[in-house]
């Protein structure tokens, strides 16, 4: 069986179920890898520290592990980087500054204050402040001045960023597949809030246009999600030699992301205009309702794009071809716009709604592939 037929099954299954009940089993059904990782990787930190070097209760080297790992992909390395940092300062400003004015209530406010500030003025990254704080605890509560705990506490740090790490690259996550499917899901978001636009506008529903621009607005954590994920699979294709062939792939699904957080931008002030076109009581043109109701085909073809396993279609030629046609579409409004912006005529919002259409229409172009003066280009030529 294909992986494009088990999807197709999966989502069929999912799409019967609660929608509640669905959400819940997608989102584990992503974090299984990162939940793998992270149990392979405590138990791996442990056998290291503990059997291999002798260390008597080496808790923090599981835990270190999986700190640097989590559910979160993108940063894992750097995490590791902050979690080892902060453990080092922690115990060498701890063990310094306890040896000199003694253990007690003060003294460790006095020692916390100091290795946050030292980690703060190092780099200020959170897990290496709160780290740093932990340790400096532990040297000023439980371990006195020199002991060698403390020190193995260090090394066990050091152990869990690594085996993190390692497990990391040897155990990957497919550095494609998040990234396409946040990028597919923003696209499908716009496709269906496009269409909903288009048709608030031929109602004239000036309460169902606000309710998309709501929904727009609301739309930043996926969109925040999409880049972060991204950002993981390039990490990922980075560390991982099992997936060093896919890095010219993720290199063209992360070109993507830029021109599609444009797009959701680009739509929410096409809602907003249209928003303030029907509470003023203005009808919008039927030209331009056109325009936007051929923008749910455009991001259709864009995120089965994005879903497409390599080489497959519709690829980003596919994609160019239909919005080139949605381009020609909109050339009776463009000029209709632009004569009326000539004569001193028609209303200044609705112009401006044509405007971010337009930049709306660059935006998805890019997402096909297209470099930005291409698209504005393309734009030009079919609205000459």
């Amino acid at each position: 069986m294909t992986t494009a037929r088990i999807r197709e099954r999966r989502s069929r299954v999912l799409g019967r179920l609660p929608a509640p009940v669905a959400g819940r089993l997608r989102r584990l059904g992503l974090s299984l890898v990162p939940i793998l990782q992270c149990a392979i990787a405590g138990g791996v930190a442990w056998f290291v520290a503990f059997d291999l070097l002798g260390h008597k209760a080496p808790f923090f080297a599981p835990i270190a592990a999986v700190s640097s790992l989590g559910l979160v992909l993108a940063r894992r390395w750097r995490r590791s980087i902050e979690l080892i940092s902060g453990v080092l300062i922690g115990i060498v400003v701890g063990d310094l500054v306890i040896s000199l004015i003694g253990s007690g209530p003060w003294q460790i406010a006095v020692v916390v204050a100091l290795a946050m500030a030292v980690a703060v003025a190092a780099d200020g990254a959170p897990m290496m402040t709160t780290q740093a704080g932990a340790s400096a605890v532990l040297v000023a509560t439980l371990l006195p001045p020199g002991n060698a705990a403390g020190y193995e506490r260090a090394v066990d740090a050091i152990i869990g960023g690594v085996v993190a790490l390692v497990i990391g690259a040897l155990i990957p996550v497919n550095p494609a597949h998040r990234a396409r499917r946040d990028a597919a899901l923003v696209l499908e978001t716009l496709r269906d809030l496009s269409g909903r636009l288009a048709e608030a506008l031929r109602l004239g529903d000036t309460d169902d246009v606000q309710v998309v621009l709501d929904a727009a607005r609301g739309t930043q954590t996926e969109i925040d999600a999409m880049h972060a994920d991204m950002r993981a699979g390039r990490e990922v294709v980075t560390l991982s030699p099992l997936f060093w062939s896919e890095r010219p792939r993720l290199g063209v699904i992360s070109a993507t992301a830029a021109p599609i957080d444009r797009a959701m931008r680009n739509f929410r002030v096409c809602a907003r205009r249209a928003h303030g076109l029907c509470r003023r009581g203005i009808a919008v043109e039927p030209a331009v309702i056109d325009l936007i109701a051929a923008l749910p085909e455009g991001f259709e073809v864009l995120r089965e794009m994005m879903l497409a396993p390599p080489k497959g279609h519709p690829d980003q030629a596919d994609a160019a071809t239909v919005l080139r046609s949605i381009v020609r579409r909109a050339r009776p409004a463009i000029n209709d716009a632009r004569a009326a912006l000539d004569d001193g005529d028609g209303d200044v919002a609705e112009i401006a709604l044509l405007v971010e259409l337009r930049s709306l229409l660059v935006d998805m172009l890019m997402v096909a592939g297209l470099q930005r003066e291409s698209a504005i280009a393309q734009l030009r030529l079919d609205a000459s």
